[in-house]
């Protein structure tokens, strides 16, 4: 009886090894819509209109499309901007996971808008909230093209996918994945009881996968907005915010930088637009 149990115990500890060592190793298939964007244009009455490309976060869809955002859609373009909304996964076409989305498609397909007669295409702004903050910053970083970028509520690293397995990138360029830092095994816990800032506080513990994976913002060329909550419950945005202008300060970046921080959560950014009206006034002037 005891040989048996012992052989039970041990198919039990094998058949663990195996699970562990699967899910550390799987790699999902790339997408078939890897390479697509969902893309929507709100254009104004002006001629000449500056470019607003607007991200949504890790909950994927077309934020800025949706009816919660009209207002904010709306003000820009009566102050005389065009919006472009952009669903990058989950939307209509789109990867249905936040899983190695290509940059270089992103860029594209706003620089293919930005020809649009009504546009401005010498003057465009990137913002992007939470995920959509990490990727703003990593499309301007790349790309010259952009010449204001507002980061709420953003990271200062590129983390993984998101997905089941956590395996590979959130983004890609020039078909190769970005450096990210990994999802330990010790974050399963805390991930499974939803404390997603313990999890991302435990990722951030790696030192050598964060300098490995953070985001060289100093490549970007453009005026530059954080802004964060200092009470953020999703991951600690303020620090990270605090690491991207720290590393602007060491590179002696020449452009405007700024970070804001905020008395409240990770969407207090969005309820308190107006420094965003403020900043595109300033550093994205209409003609």
């Amino acid at each position: 009886m005891k040989k048996i149990t012992k052989k039970i115990l041990l198919l039990i500890l094998v058949s663990l090894i195996v699970g562990i060592v699967y899910i550390l190793t799987y790699v999902p298939p790339l997408s078939k819509q890897n390479g697509r964007v969902e893309a929507k244009l709100y254009l104004g009455e002006s001629k000449n209109q500056p470019l607003i490309v607007a991200f949504g976060g890790g909950g994927g869809g077309n934020d800025w499309s949706r009816n919660y955002m009209k207002g904010k859609r709306d003000s820009l373009n009566e102050k005389g901007y065009a919006v472009l909304a952009i669903g990058y996964f989950n939307s209509n076409g789109t990867p249905k996971h936040l899983d190695r989305i290509s940059l270089n498609a992103i860029s594209d397909t706003i620089m293919s808008i930005a020809k649009n007669s009504k546009i401005d295409e010498s003057k465009i702004a990137l913002i992007g909230s939470s995920k959509g903050g990490e990727l703003v910053l990593n499309l301007a970083s790349r790309f010259k093209h952009f010449n204001a970028v507002i980061a709420m509520s953003t990271s200062n690293v590129t983390f993984p996918a998101i997905t089941w397995s956590g395996n590979t990138s959130s983004w890609t360029y020039n078909n190769k994945e970005v450096s990210y830092v990994p999802a330990l095994l010790k974050t399963i816990t805390p991930a499974l009881k939803g404390d997603l800032y313990t999890a991302f506080s435990m990722m951030l513990e790696d030192e050598e996968s964060v300098k490995n994976a953070e985001i060289e913002v100093e490549n970007i060329k453009a005026a530059i907005l954080l802004i964060s909550g200092e009470n953020d419950e999703q991951w600690p945005s303020t620090a990270m915010s605090n690491r991207i202008m720290e590393r602007l300060e060491n590179h002696n970046y020449k452009y405007y930088k700024k970070h804001i921080v905020l008395n409240g959560g990770h969407i207090e950014p969005l309820n308190q637009f107006n420094l965003v009206y403020d900043f595109l006034e300033k550093k994205l002037p209409r003609d």
